[in-house]
Protein backbone atom coordinates (compact mmCIF):
# COMPACT_ATOMS: atom_id res chain seq x y z
CA UNK A 1 0.00 0.00 0.00
CA UNK A 2 1.14 3.53 -0.64
CA UNK A 3 1.56 6.24 2.00
CA UNK A 4 -1.78 7.83 1.23
CA UNK A 5 -3.75 4.68 1.83
CA UNK A 6 -1.70 3.20 4.68
CA UNK A 7 -4.33 4.27 7.23
CA UNK A 8 -7.43 3.29 5.27
CA UNK A 9 -8.62 0.65 7.66
CA UNK A 10 -8.42 2.95 10.66
CA UNK A 11 -12.00 4.26 10.92
CA UNK A 12 -10.88 7.12 13.18
CA UNK A 13 -8.81 8.55 10.32
CA UNK A 14 -11.38 8.01 7.56
CA UNK A 15 -12.44 11.65 7.34
CA UNK A 16 -8.85 12.91 7.40
CA UNK A 17 -7.93 10.34 4.78
CA UNK A 18 -10.83 11.43 2.54
CA UNK A 19 -9.73 15.05 2.88
CA UNK A 20 -6.24 14.05 1.78
CA UNK A 21 -7.59 11.92 -1.09
CA UNK A 22 -9.83 14.76 -2.30
CA UNK A 23 -6.97 17.27 -2.07
CA UNK A 24 -4.61 14.94 -3.90
CA UNK A 25 -6.93 13.64 -6.63
CA UNK A 26 -9.83 16.11 -6.74
CA UNK A 27 -8.72 18.16 -9.74
CA UNK A 28 -7.71 15.06 -11.71
CA UNK A 29 -11.05 13.35 -11.04
CA UNK A 30 -12.88 16.53 -12.01
CA UNK A 31 -10.98 16.66 -15.30
CA UNK A 32 -11.64 12.96 -15.89
CA UNK A 33 -15.37 13.44 -15.30
CA UNK A 34 -15.36 16.49 -17.59
CA UNK A 35 -13.69 14.44 -20.32
CA UNK A 36 -16.73 12.14 -20.25
CA UNK A 37 -19.59 14.61 -19.88
CA UNK A 38 -18.23 17.84 -21.43
CA UNK A 39 -20.03 20.00 -18.87
CA UNK A 40 -18.38 21.61 -15.83
CA UNK A 41 -21.42 21.58 -13.54
CA UNK A 42 -22.22 17.93 -14.24
CA UNK A 43 -18.53 17.06 -13.85
CA UNK A 44 -18.57 18.82 -10.44
CA UNK A 45 -21.60 16.76 -9.37
CA UNK A 46 -20.09 13.52 -10.64
CA UNK A 47 -16.83 14.27 -8.83
CA UNK A 48 -18.69 14.66 -5.54
CA UNK A 49 -20.58 11.43 -6.15
CA UNK A 50 -17.33 9.63 -7.00
CA UNK A 51 -15.74 10.69 -3.71
CA UNK A 52 -18.85 9.59 -1.80
CA UNK A 53 -18.56 6.19 -3.51
CA UNK A 54 -14.86 6.12 -2.67
CA UNK A 55 -15.59 6.87 0.99
CA UNK A 56 -18.21 4.13 1.18
CA UNK A 57 -15.90 1.66 -0.57
CA UNK A 58 -12.61 2.38 1.22
CA UNK A 59 -12.98 -0.81 3.23
CA UNK A 60 -12.94 -2.85 -0.02
CA UNK A 61 -9.57 -1.50 -1.20
CA UNK A 62 -7.13 -4.38 -0.86
CA UNK A 63 -3.98 -2.83 -2.26
CA UNK A 64 -3.77 -5.17 -5.26
CA UNK A 65 -3.61 -2.18 -7.62
CA UNK A 66 -2.32 1.33 -6.99
CA UNK A 67 -4.83 3.40 -5.07
CA UNK A 68 -4.95 5.89 -7.93
CA UNK A 69 -5.89 3.11 -10.38
CA UNK A 70 -8.58 1.85 -7.98
CA UNK A 71 -10.02 5.37 -7.68
CA UNK A 72 -9.89 5.93 -11.46
CA UNK A 73 -11.80 2.70 -11.99
CA UNK A 74 -14.54 3.92 -9.65
CA UNK A 75 -14.59 7.28 -11.44
CA UNK A 76 -14.57 5.80 -14.92
CA UNK A 77 -17.38 3.35 -14.12
CA UNK A 78 -19.44 6.08 -12.45
CA UNK A 79 -19.07 8.38 -15.46
CA UNK A 80 -19.99 5.60 -17.89
CA UNK A 81 -23.02 4.76 -15.77
CA UNK A 82 -24.05 8.41 -15.89
CA UNK A 83 -23.70 8.49 -19.68
CA UNK A 84 -26.02 5.46 -19.90
CA UNK A 85 -28.54 6.92 -17.45
CA UNK A 86 -32.05 8.10 -18.30
CA UNK A 87 -31.19 11.57 -17.02
CA UNK A 88 -28.27 11.99 -19.40
CA UNK A 89 -30.22 10.70 -22.39
CA UNK A 90 -33.30 12.83 -21.73
CA UNK A 91 -32.14 16.06 -20.07
CA UNK A 92 -30.13 18.42 -22.25
CA UNK A 93 -27.73 21.11 -21.11
CA UNK A 94 -26.43 23.83 -23.37
CA UNK A 95 -23.27 25.25 -21.87
CA UNK A 96 -19.79 24.10 -22.84
CA UNK A 97 -17.11 25.35 -20.48
CA UNK A 98 -13.62 23.92 -20.81
CA UNK A 99 -11.95 23.56 -17.42
CA UNK A 100 -8.39 23.33 -18.66
CA UNK A 101 -6.32 26.44 -18.07
CA UNK A 102 -3.66 27.32 -20.60
CA UNK A 103 -0.17 28.11 -19.41
CA UNK A 104 1.08 31.60 -20.14
CA UNK A 105 4.59 31.27 -21.57
CA UNK A 106 6.38 32.92 -24.46
CA UNK A 107 5.18 35.91 -26.44
CA UNK A 108 1.58 36.99 -26.67
CA UNK A 109 1.54 35.92 -30.32
CA UNK A 110 2.83 32.44 -29.48
CA UNK A 111 0.34 32.15 -26.63
CA UNK A 112 -2.61 33.08 -28.87
CA UNK A 113 -1.53 30.58 -31.54
CA UNK A 114 -0.91 27.85 -28.95
CA UNK A 115 -4.27 28.51 -27.27
CA UNK A 116 -6.04 28.25 -30.61
CA UNK A 117 -4.27 24.99 -31.47
CA UNK A 118 -4.90 23.60 -27.98
CA UNK A 119 -8.55 24.59 -28.27
CA UNK A 120 -8.89 22.85 -31.63
CA UNK A 121 -7.22 19.73 -30.27
CA UNK A 122 -9.33 19.71 -27.09
CA UNK A 123 -12.51 20.22 -29.14
CA UNK A 124 -11.52 17.39 -31.49
CA UNK A 125 -10.81 15.07 -28.53
CA UNK A 126 -14.15 15.97 -26.93
CA UNK A 127 -15.97 15.10 -30.17
CA UNK A 128 -14.58 11.56 -30.16
CA UNK A 129 -16.84 8.70 -29.06
CA UNK A 130 -16.42 7.93 -25.33
CA UNK A 131 -14.40 4.73 -25.75
CA UNK A 132 -11.79 6.62 -27.82
CA UNK A 133 -11.93 9.80 -25.75
CA UNK A 134 -11.28 7.98 -22.48
CA UNK A 135 -8.11 6.21 -23.68
CA UNK A 136 -6.72 9.45 -25.15
CA UNK A 137 -7.53 11.33 -21.95
CA UNK A 138 -6.08 8.71 -19.61
CA UNK A 139 -2.93 8.24 -21.69
CA UNK A 140 -2.04 11.83 -22.55
CA UNK A 141 -3.61 13.90 -19.77
CA UNK A 142 -3.34 11.50 -16.83
CA UNK A 143 -0.15 9.85 -18.13
CA UNK A 144 -1.38 6.34 -17.42
CA UNK A 145 0.28 3.35 -19.01
CA UNK A 146 -1.58 1.07 -21.44
CA UNK A 147 -1.71 -1.55 -18.68
CA UNK A 148 -3.24 0.92 -16.18
CA UNK A 149 -5.78 2.07 -18.77
CA UNK A 150 -6.75 -1.56 -19.38
CA UNK A 151 -7.39 -2.00 -15.65
CA UNK A 152 -9.39 1.23 -15.35
CA UNK A 153 -11.51 0.63 -18.45
CA UNK A 154 -11.80 -3.12 -17.82
CA UNK A 155 -10.70 -4.11 -21.32
CA UNK A 156 -7.68 -5.99 -22.65
CA UNK A 157 -4.43 -4.14 -23.34
CA UNK A 158 -4.69 -4.89 -27.06
CA UNK A 159 -8.15 -3.31 -27.08
CA UNK A 160 -6.69 -0.18 -25.46
CA UNK A 161 -3.97 -0.08 -28.13
CA UNK A 162 -6.55 -0.50 -30.91
CA UNK A 163 -8.75 2.25 -29.47
CA UNK A 164 -5.72 4.51 -29.11
CA UNK A 165 -4.70 3.95 -32.73
CA UNK A 166 -8.25 4.52 -34.00
CA UNK A 167 -8.65 7.64 -31.85
CA UNK A 168 -5.43 9.09 -33.27
CA UNK A 169 -6.65 8.37 -36.81
CA UNK A 170 -9.97 10.10 -36.10
CA UNK A 171 -8.19 13.08 -34.54
CA UNK A 172 -5.86 13.37 -37.51
CA UNK A 173 -8.81 13.32 -39.92
CA UNK A 174 -10.71 15.95 -37.96
CA UNK A 175 -7.75 18.26 -37.47
CA UNK A 176 -6.68 18.05 -41.11
CA UNK A 177 -10.24 18.91 -42.19
CA UNK A 178 -10.01 22.25 -40.31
Amino acid sequence: MDELTAGIFDIENAEELMDEIMNTYGQEILQLAFSYVKNKEIADDLTQEIFVKCYKSLHTYQGKAKFRTWLWRIASNHCRDYLKSWYNRNVFTTDYQPIYDSLQTGSVEQTVIQDEEDGQLAAAVMELPVNYREVIYLYYFEEMSIKEIAVVTEVKENTVKTRMRRAKELLKERLEAN
